[in-house]
């Protein structure tokens, strides 16, 4: 594909904790990303005026590397991008794309300026989304993946493992169904191949111009499933709730760290006036939040989700309409044996499942008085 682009750039000299003359010796952007890779690292980030960093399990290291310098940093982005786009990011001075290297696999990269240099933060894609099961879900994730049309909203933290399940996602339904799954993206990360499901995937930039540009064309393609990267403003989540109102299955994504918050996030992006209608647009059409937070896990190196599940239930549907969603976290708690789980309850399994440490999950708690007691019990 046109946009991902084999890179074979100098930057200054560093590998494997050895450290090379700059002046004698210059290192490939690859033998960088080839280091990281090995040491399993999520993130690599190229700063200029900082030596090369990476985040391997949620923590961030330098590599033992000379510091970056401005020159030596854009260089490496003008290998990575087309011309046109350097342009955008001069414009703009911010620039999401995704690019490849064969051999090492998939990152995606925002470019951003800093203090008059630029700086450029990496995040590694696995080439192939990982079976549903293999991502220490809840089973109710799965029986997600079986309705038939509706809202379906994966929410959480920047790192927090969205993206991944939402391709897991979709890669069950292209290996069950027979049908048109469209995914639009900012970049596009995880690749499909077409099985039993057709699937076209669109990149902000390079094949729209916006989510919402997108998101209103795919409604004239023939789309039983639409993925929406991000439902980020008004417009973009006006067209995910009719398109889902309208008998298709939208997935999308939102910055939100629980179902309480996600559903009055999207209230409060319309209009004071518009708000009721909207109560009841989403009472109709949501069919769960599922909000992820990542823990490190003590057993093993790794990371593991812990998850709130809320599935939209009749006395769900009447809480949204009716502006209650400060009983959502009950309707959560009583409801477990229909596969809804509280995010504390949730960390309190991998704790007593020994999978992370008693401070991580009482750090990453929503009420850390009430599972501190709940894990001494």
């Amino acid at each position: 594909m046109h946009r991902y682009r084999r890179v074979d750039m100098p930057l200054i000299a560093c590998i494997e904790g050895y450290r090379i003359n700059p002046e004698r010796a210059r290192m490939k952007l690859q033998d960088i990303l080839s280091t990281a890779k090995k040491q399993d690292a999520s993130d690599i980030h190229l700063v200029s005026g900082h030596a090369p960093m990476i985040r391997v399990h949620t923590v961030i290291t330098p590599m033992d590397c000379p510091i970056l310098t401005p020159e030596s940093v854009h260089e490496a982005l003008s290998e990575m991008i087309t011309k046109v786009q350097m342009a955008r990011f001069e414009e703009s001075k911010d620039l999401d794309f995704s690019f490849e290297i064969e051999g090492l696999g998939r990152y995606r990269v925002n470019a951003h300026q800093q203090r008059g240099g630029i700086g450029l933060a990496m995040r590694a894609i696995k080439s192939d989304a990982p079976p549903l099961e293999e991502l220490n879900l809840p089973e109710i994730i799965s029986r997600l993946t079986f309705l038939p049309r509706g809202l379906v909203l994966v929410t959480g933290d920047t790192g927090s493992g969205k993206s991944t399940t939402l391709a897991s996602m979709i890669q069950s339904m292209n290996d069950r169904y027979r049908k048109h799954i469209i995914t639009l993206e900012d970049p596009v990360e995880y690749t499909f191949e077409s099985n039993k499901c057709l699937i076209e995937q669109r990149e902000l930039g390079d094949d729209m111009p916006s989510f919402a540009s997108g998101l209103k064309h795919a409604l004239r393609q023939d789309p039983d499933i639409i993925l929406v990267g991000e439902m980020r403003d008004l417009d973009t989540t006006a067209l995910a709730i009719s398109a889902a109102e309208t008998g298709h299955l939208v997935l999308s994504t939102l910055h939100t760290v629980n179902a309480s918050q996600t559903v009055e996030r999207i209230i409060d992006m319309y209009p004071a006036g518009q708000q009721n209608q909207i109560r009841s647009m989403l009472g109709n059409t949501l069919q769960a939040v599922v909000s992820q937070t990542l823990f490190s896990r003590m057993d093993q190196p790794g990371m593991v989700p812990a998850v709130e599940v809320m599935l939209c239930t009749p006395a769900v549907r009447n809480i949204i309409r009716e502006s209650r969603t400060f009983e959502i976290p009950n309707v959560i708690d009583t409801n477990r044996q229909m596969g809804m789980i509280s995010l504390d309850n949730s960390i309190a399994q991998l704790y007593f499942n020994s999978l992370i440490t008693r401070e991580d999950a009482i750090a990453q708690a929503a009420y850390p008085d009430k599972l501190e007691r709940q894990l001494a019990a």
